[in-house]
């Protein structure tokens, strides 16, 4: 059969297609070809690991690879030298055979980690392949191309570093490995050496750790939730992420079920559970602080790779102040007395050095809680978020004290045929449905104006505001599928409460951000101390000037004086905001002096239960959170003689500013937007409806 001309199924098919369907396939175009590109790469690289036997020669050495040794335990001291905890070293990891393990656990491994593992090599570039699509489709890491073999050789062995000699070493010890082990023990190994979250290392302390039983014991849902963890322990840790587990759990289920290890009455099963049947188990001592630990624990393995950390003998100094980590907790304690109240976090940073002073949470009424400060923690900020706002409009030179705007409930409408209740339109009012007329933006910062902030965050634009929030400290993404949406400055998007006690310090600290510091000093299993890493240098950067964080400052002062923060203020300079979420799902407040950074954040554990009957309240950022930050920053700060906040050498540079920028776009599906200052239900004294200038020239006070 004569093959077609090039182009011809192109050309021939071209009418027959709808354009929509023309488009859709020119779009398809360059990305198949980038991703049939990136596998011939990455294929080839596999078969050049081939070459690496004779390359990296004696350095490619079976005989030069050594299991873990059991180590001494490490042993991290907080900064008064008191001991924290140790990080456990082998002798806590028990060792089991394939024979004494649930044949649930390797059929469920092998089917989400590595499909062709009894057929191919030791590396597999089929599976490469499969991976680089399934990213390329997803426009993320979906997916990884490592066999067990090589995790087992990565992981173990060798380090962790990210270099093509490295790789090239890896795929050329695990085609070595795969001759010299047969599978079973390959696979034996991989199970009882690697990390399942929670100081849980190999399937047995996994068992135990989540189940309270033996891995022999595992049952089919058991040993799939088990499987799927080892791709991302934190971020699929039954105990802080339960529905992303269970979404992980049934992923590894239909792996099974697709690839025949299990059949559809199996499947449905295992999948019909909803509740994971956790039931914490003991097998690790107590720890002190474990939130901080943890904390700790996940910046040394970063640093020295899983291996070293477990195999012991580092001697670890941090930042965190026991005496102020008490503070913190009895702040809460004596906020939230009752066994049914919502539970509530503390993170304090030191702005100078960014060194983490303090790190707790406490839920009422349960003493041995599951609950992660960090990977748990991410919750929509609310109004704290306008702090970021705020800084980019002055950055931007928009003078807060003369830019008016008029409060009062608005909607932005970037489609014509919307509405405001299926999320096509924003449609913004302010949490008390009080109004004030045209007021300045240092007037609706104290009032936490959602309206005037909403139109404030489209003038000023989110991408924009993402940056300067990012630049401040918050790592967390801010984008939504890579879109940035206007809601993000009313606080739409879940952060945590080292985001935001980061990136306030850098407004303590006059415009430098510093990177948050745990570890002070590590010495080394020989007795040297580490001197490479940089542990216990700050490292910072300039990324505001300081006149523009002394005008936020200034503003933020006001608002713990007269403001929503009222009940943060302890008789002395403190700046801060107030946050709440709708229906009182989540409560802030963060605050700073100019030697701390404070956040605290209230909820509950499950997430979005409204608050809205604590104590006999509705919980808002200024009622238990601004307490709780109150009595901490008095057992602490204000034990320390009083400063001010430094003056700033350089003035924000203020310049002419347009209203309404966003209504003006050309584009055809340009917003329009409503702000009805008639609806208003109360304008407070001094309040007008007569809109000034866009942007005044008098005085400022």
């Amino acid at each position: 059969m004569t093959p077609p001309r090039r182009g011809a199924h192109r050309r021939d098919a071209g009418p027959d297609l709808p354009p929509r369907a023309r488009r859709r396939r020119r779009r398809r175009r360059p990305l198949l070809v980038g991703v049939l590109a990136l596998a011939g790469v990455l294929a080839a690289a596999a078969v050049a690991a081939g070459a690496g036997v004779y390359v990296f020669g004696s350095s490619c050495d079976l005989d030069a690879l050594r299991e873990a040794r059991i180590g001494q335990n490490s042993f991290v001291y907080a900064a008064d030298g008191s001991l924290l905890g140790s990080i456990p070293a082998e002798r806590n990891r028990q060792v089991v055979p394939l024979t004494r393990i649930s044949p649930w656990i390797p059929k469920a491994t092998v089917a989400i980690e590595d499909r062709r593992f009894y057929e191919h090599g030791g590396i597999d570039p089929q599976g490469i392949a499969r991976a680089v699509w399934a990213d390329v489709r997803a426009r993320r890491v979906v997916q990884g191309g490592s066999t067990i073999t090589q995790q087992l050789v990565r992981n173990l062995y060798i380090s962790n570093e990210r270099t093509v000699q490295r790789k090239l070493k890896e795929a050329c010890l695990a085609l070595k490995l795969n001759d010299a082990w047969p599978k079973q023990r390959i696979l034996a190994s991989y199970l009882n050496q690697v990390y399942y979250g929670n100081l849980a290392y190999g399937i047995e302390a996994a068992s135990q750790t989540y189940f309270s039983k033996p891995s022999r014991s595992l049952n089919l849902r058991e040993a799939a939730l088990l499987a799927g963890m080892t791709q991302a322990p934190s971020a699929y840790d039954p105990f802080a992420e339960p529905g992303r587990a269970l979404a992980r759990r049934d992923e590894v289920l239909r792996a099974m079920r697709e690839q025949g290890v299990i059949d559809e009455q199996q499947y449905r099963w295992a999948r019909r559970a909803r509740d994971l049947g956790l039931r914490p188990g003991r097998l690790y001592k107590e720890i002190r602080e474990p939130y901080f630990f943890a904390y700790v624990r996940d910046r040394l393995i970063r640093a020295y790779g899983t291996e070293t950390v477990r195999s012991g003998g580092l001697t670890v100094y941090t930042t965190i102040v026991p005496r102020w980590q008490r503070a913190a907790r009895d702040a809460i304690r004596a906020t939230l007395t009752e066994p049914t109240d919502p539970a509530a976090a503390v993170i304090s940073i030191d702005p100078a050095t960014g060194a983490i002073r303090a790190m707790t949470a406490v839920v009422p009424g349960r003493r041995d809680n599951q609950f992660n400060l960090l990977s748990q923690a991410r919750r929509q900020p609310g109004s704290t978020f306008k702090t970021f706002v705020l800084t980019a409009a002055v950055e931007q030179g928009i003078d807060p004290d003369t830019s008016y705007y008029v409060s009062a409930p608005f909607t932005y409408r970037p489609v014509g045929d919307g509405n405001c209740d299926d999320g096509s339109w924003w449609c913004v009012k302010t949490y008390d449905s009080r109004y004030a007329g045209w007021i300045s933006i240092t007037r609706a910062t104290l009032r936490s104006d959602n309206s005037v902030y909403a139109q404030l965050t489209l003038d000023v634009g989110p991408e924009r505001i993402a940056a300067v929030a990012r630049k401040m400290g918050v790592r967390t993404p801010l984008d939504v599928n890579g879109s940035y949406f206007p809601s993000m400055g009313l606080g739409s998007i879940a952060v945590s409460p080292l985001d935001m006690a980061s990136a306030y310090a850098t407004l303590a600290a006059g415009g430098i951000y510093s990177e948050p510091m745990a570890i002070r000093r590590v010495v080394l299993a020989d007795g040297s101390d580490d001197t490479e890493t940089g542990w216990g240098t700050p490292k910072r950067t300039r990324v505001l000037s300081d006149g523009v964080a002394a005008e936020v400052t200034r503003i933020l002062e006001d608002n713990v004086s007269y403001g929503t923060g009222t009940r943060a203020a302890f008789g002395r300079p403190a700046a801060g905001k107030t946050g709440t979420t709708d229906r009182h799902a989540d409560a802030w407040f963060v605050g700073y002096t100019p030697d701390l950074a404070t956040a605290v954040w209230m909820g509950y554990q499950a997430g979005e239960i409204p608050m809205e009957n604590v104590h006999g309240i509705a919980v808002a950022g200024g009622t238990f959170p601004a307490q709780i930050w109150r009595l901490m920053m008095e057992r602490t700060i204000g034990l320390r003689p009083v400063r001010d906040f430094p003056a700033a050498k350089t003035l924000p540079e203020f310049k002419p500013f347009q209203r309404g920028k966003w209504a003006l776009a050309s584009d055809p599906y340009a917003a329009a937007a409503t702000t009805d200052s008639a609806t208003a239900t109360t304008a407070e004294p001094g309040s007008t409806t007569t809109a000034p200038a866009a942007n005044e020239t008098t005085p400022r006070p």
